[in-house]
């Protein structure tokens, strides 16, 4: 057995690393893992046959550049319907009371409304207890669900909670730039997906072993929905507010600083988890476009086989891809208990973030 093996079982584990300033650092590995996924997509699917006869192009058109048949999109459902019923599949599936989740965190790129958070009011809608619970955001674009299982492993690990529920929600389909760039509003679908994340049981396996974070904001205009926070004042500037209140982004730009960037974060994530690109049994990557997922296939090594990629009948979901393609692993079967598996991908910013666990 492996050192790190038998530190990840006795759920006490420090490994010295080196941090990205050259110099060491002692490496936690926390005895959390999830517990329990779900997931929901409204019923309603755009079919890219439709998107062709709308753009007047030939049939077959749009699923030919996007590798995207369909993607779901939300009807009578709003953000926080969906972000309800894929948390409650969670706690069905872990076989939890409400009351045993004491962290609620929404990750979104967009939430429902600017003020108040929208973590609050699911956990009303969940009848989750009042002043029983800690319930708030994070945003970290795409990244959201990665960076808020991230910071909810921590503060289980410290001891300061004892089970988190993690919650994904996006109406992606919303503010998209059908005229101006058609084939970039077609890659995206509405859904949810959550997970519950609470610690080992005794002498389980599971673990998070390492998580990594990098941002190059020289791509911080590549992709922006500019209206609704402070930048533009609806009041002085409305012609402003309205031109930017459609989502723009420059993919060759994008493509081109994730390209530069992205095979030195993955080696750099790997050796932080100890594994090297075959120890890795599957790959949970943020389904950003075909594209990407080529990329992780073509250039940095991994089987395609070992790839998870759902884009053909969910597109991208914005931070709901990530929990998504972690549900339907596991209820597939591809993700089992004591599998290594990695969670990456990219967010506007520009960010690159992954999470290495052991399921």
């Amino acid at each position: 057995m492996g050192m790190r093996q038998a530190l990840m079982i006795s759920g006490t584990g420090v490994i010295p690393v080196e941090n990205r300033h050259g110099t060491t650092d002692v490496l936690m590995i926390r005895p959390v893992r999830f517990l329990a996924t779900g997931s929901f997509v409204p019923p309603f699917r755009l079919d890219s046959r439709d998107i062709d006869a709308r753009i007047g192009r030939r049939p077959g058109f749009v699923q030919a550049m996007t590798k995207v048949s369909s993607r779901p999109v939300v009807s009578s459902e709003d953000q926080v319907d969906m972000a309800v019923h894929a948390a409650r599949a969670a706690l069905d599936e872990a076989g939890e009371a409400a009351e045993e989740v004491d962290l609620l965190l929404f990750a979104a790129a967009v939430s429902y409304q600017s003020i108040p958070a929208t973590a609050p009011l699911i956990q009303h809608r969940l009848g989750l207890p009042p002043g029983k619970v800690a319930a708030f955001d994070i945003n970290s674009t795409c990244l959201s669900f990665l960076t808020a299982s991230d910071v909810a492993a921590s503060l289980i690990s410290t001891g300061q909670y004892r089970r988190a529920l993690v919650v994904s929600s996006e109406v992606a389909s919303r503010a998209l730039p059908w005229e101006t760039a058609p084939l970039t509003a077609a890659l995206f679908g509405d859904g949810a997906a959550a997970a519950v994340i609470g610690r080992c049981p005794d002498g389980g396996t599971g673990a998070f072993l390492a998580s990594r974070m990098e941002t190059y904001p020289e791509a911080y205009e590549a992709c922006r929905l500019g209206a609704g926070g402070t930048r533009y004042d609806f009041h002085r500037d409305p012609d402003a507010f309205r031109d930017n209140s459609l989502f723009e982004m420059d993919g060759k730009s994008l493509y081109r600083h994730t390209f530069q960037h992205f095979e030195g974060f993955l080696a750099r994530l790997l050796v932080e988890a100890g594994w090297a690109v075959g120890d890795v049994d599957l790959v949970l990557p943020h389904q950003a476009s075909d594209t990407a997922l080529s990329h992780l296939v073509d250039h940095c090594g991994f089987a395609g086989e070992r790839v998870v990629n759902i884009i053909a009948d969910h597109g991208n979901q914005i931070a709901a891809s990530l929990p998504t393609v972690l549900d339907s692993a596991f209820r597939s079967g591809r993700l089992q208990t004591g599998m290594k598996a990695l969670m990456v991908g990219t967010s506007a910013g520009l960010s690159l973030g992954g999470l290495a666990f052991i399921a």
